[in-house]
């Protein structure tokens, strides 16, 4: 028979030896190499109404061992929080929300279903030309590559390509640059995406949005006009390690792929979190195994160093910066590490207000505008705060593209040619309306 203080000690030891087991599975999950299913996991849309509920929530998202995913994570009373849940754990967590009262929906009743349902290609039948076939899948970063390569080759007087740096495995961040002509003082307009790996409909929507300006350059006036006003340099993928990992092996990955000096040795900085403006001041962890590690130090990663270097060389010239995300139909401003509102935020409101008004008029998506925290949640270390905050380029924006939940990050491949369509119109628009503040002396 155990004595009290031996029974304490074989507590301890079994909690000790469930955290390393916890942390070994942990170091597995983001260093292997072999593929990763998602049988069985759902998809849970959570409603808290109080502010116990939501530290609940909180306590949830922070636990470190918890293999919880949240795709929305806990911000604010009465905003909902979207969670990934394993099927081994899915009981023992809904009977926790139940006994909380917290109510609950499911969204995604099986995510790998809905991985093999987003790689079916949109039907031929849907496309209005020939030119959208490439759009009818996600694509891979060398195909992608390829892609801008040729609309380059073939479009050499308006665009062409550069490498504005390398990954952490030494890809190019190849982005394509479209303009009549270079000049050192020409306004330039800003468009980057993929900088979370698993958030493939950003990455597919810039390239459409590259593919719209150069194809419809010497038919649409208006298109035409923008090209030869702005520079516009489109980088589609900020974080292609990710996006190839999360294509061969991890399909819910997130990060960048750089190796970390933690213990566990636990892969990947949240590209996000990393630069340069109130680095790791909320929304953030220092724990390198988390999703939302903010990385050792601002501009750890090599993919945001890379951009910071680029706008800086170029801070003067800049006048839309569109850092594009997914998922939940929001126009984000900054700033995303404190609920105050910049001091140009209602100029920021009212051109936004141009590009969702005119994204909704193509399909009827409707998009909210508002700051990051205010709208969304916190999160210090973001390239449109940095923009703003840093840089200076006073209309810096976080698109969170398609859907609000239904498919989340797994949209189907049906919806990539919508979601350029709509997206497009919101930048031309957007690009209208500073060009004639252009015109006016006011930028």
């Amino acid at each position: 028979m155990c004595s009290p203080n031996m029974k304490i000690v074989l507590s301890l030891l079994v909690l000790l030896g469930l955290y390393f087991f916890s942390d070994a599975l942990d170091l597995y999950r983001h260093r292997s190499h072999e593929k990763r299913y998602y049988r069985g996991y759902k998809v849970l849309r959570l409603y808290p109404s109080n502010s116990e509920q939501l530290r609940l929530l909180h306590d949830l998202a922070e636990s470190e061992n918890s293999e919880l995913d949240f795709w929305l994570p806990p911000s604010s009373v009465s905003r909902p929080v979207d969670v990934m849940i394993p099927p081994e754990r899915f009981h023992q967590i809904k009977h926790l929300l139940t006994a909380n009262h917290i109510q609950q929906e499911i969204l995604v009743e099986d995510v790998d279903k809905a991985i093999e349902n987003e790689k079916t290609p949109a039907p031929y039948s849907e496309l209005r030309s020939t030119s959208s076939v490439f759009f009818t899948k996600y694509q891979r970063i060398n195909d992608i590559h390829n892609y801008l390569e040729n609309l380059a080759a073939e479009n050499s007087p308006i665009a062409s390509i550069l490498s504005i740096g390398k990954s952490y495995e030494e890809r190019d961040l190849k982005a394509i640059k479209i303009s009549k002509e270079t000049s050192n003082d020409k306004p330039i307009i800003w468009i980057d995406a993929g900088i979370h790996a698993r958030e493939w409909i950003s990455i597919a929507t810039a390239v459409y949005i590259a593919k719209e300006l150069i194809q419809n350059y010497n038919s649409d006036p208006d298109i035409k006009s923008l090209v030869d006003t702005f520079e516009w340099y489109i980088l589609p993928s900020v974080n292609p390690d990710g996006y190839e990992y999360s294509h061969d092996y991890n399909r819910m990955w997130r990060k960048t792929r750089s190796v970390g000096t933690s213990v566990w040795g636990c892969i990947g900085v949240d590209a996000n979190r990393n630069f340069g403006f109130k680095w790791n001041q909320g929304g953030a962890s220092s724990n390198p195994c988390s999703d939302l590690y903010a990385g050792p130090k601002a501009f750890s990663e090599p993919e945001t160093k890379a951009i910071s270097e680029f706008i800086l060389a170029r801070k003067n010239q800049v006048k839309l910066y569109i850092a594009t995300h997914s998922y939940s139909q929001l126009w984000l401003t900054p700033w995303g590490w404190t609920s105050k509102l910049p001091d140009d935020y209602d100029d920021q409101y009212n051109l936004a207000n141009i590009a969702v008004k005119a994204l909704n008029s193509v399909h009827g998506t409707k998009y909210q505008i508002g700051s990051s925290t205010n709208l969304l949640y916190i999160a210090a270390g973001g390239a449109d705060d940095w923009a703003y905050g840093v840089a200076g380029i006073k209309y810096a924006y976080t698109p969170e593209l398609r859907d609000t939940g239904r498919y989340g990050f797994v949209l189907p491949a049906s919806q990539i040619i919508p979601s350029g369509e709509e997206t497009f119109a919101a930048v031309k628009a957007m690009a209208l309306a500073l060009k004639n503040e252009l015109s006016r002396g006011l930028i």
